[in-house]
């Protein structure tokens, strides 16, 4: 299993490039499994329905079923929010993991960029980028830029510039 990131602003387009490096990659014979990082409290769950009621009860995981597919919800309470080496264990292998989000953690990553979100880019301070995709010229990047709209491009960057897992977690100093 290999791990790239795609980081950025909010804003910036890191969802819209996900939905379009899936199917390029799986075009390309490779499964794909995706980590969101969320900066606020999010729920999956909808009020009223049973899965609702057991985690407001107290449970600390929740397993939904069905024929079609499963999801585990586990509730933090107290516990400290789950590391990226933590949640990458829970995954099953597949040939590449794409991380949006996590921007101020160490594993490799590409920064996208949109100049009209008005955020300033992430490149400069953090080495851990090996490429950007952008609507602008960076000519003093250092490293790749990209036309944010060359998906291929991007999954290029992906396949050449991802990590195995094992590297991605001493890069991190986990003992996952």
């Amino acid at each position: 299993m290999r791990v790239i990131g795609l980081a950025g602003w909010s804003g910036a387009g890191k969802t819209t490039m996900l939905t379009r490096l899936i199917p390029e990659l799986a075009g390309r014979g490779v499964s794909v499994s995706t980590i969101k990082h969320a900066h606020h409290a999010f729920d999956l769950d909808t009020p009223g329905k049973d899965s609702h009621a057991h985690r407001e009860a107290g449970a600390r995981e929740v397993l939904i079923s069905s024929e079609r597919r499963w999801a585990l919800m586990r509730e933090l309470r107290s516990e400290p929010e789950a590391t990226l080496p933590e949640l990458l264990a829970r995954l099953s292998p597949v040939d590449l993991v794409i991380v949006e989000g996590f921007k101020r953690e160490p594993h490799v990553k590409i920064e996208i960029h949109r100049a009209g979100n008005g955020k300033p880019p992430l490149h400069p301070g953090d080495a851990s980028i090996v490429a950007v995709a952008s609507d602008i010229a960076f000519p003093n990047a250092g490293r790749p830029v990209i036309d944010i709209n060359d998906v291929a491009a991007v999954a290029d960057i992906i396949l050449a510039e991802a990590q195995p897992l094992a590297t991605m977690l001493a890069r991190t100093g986990s003992q996952e």
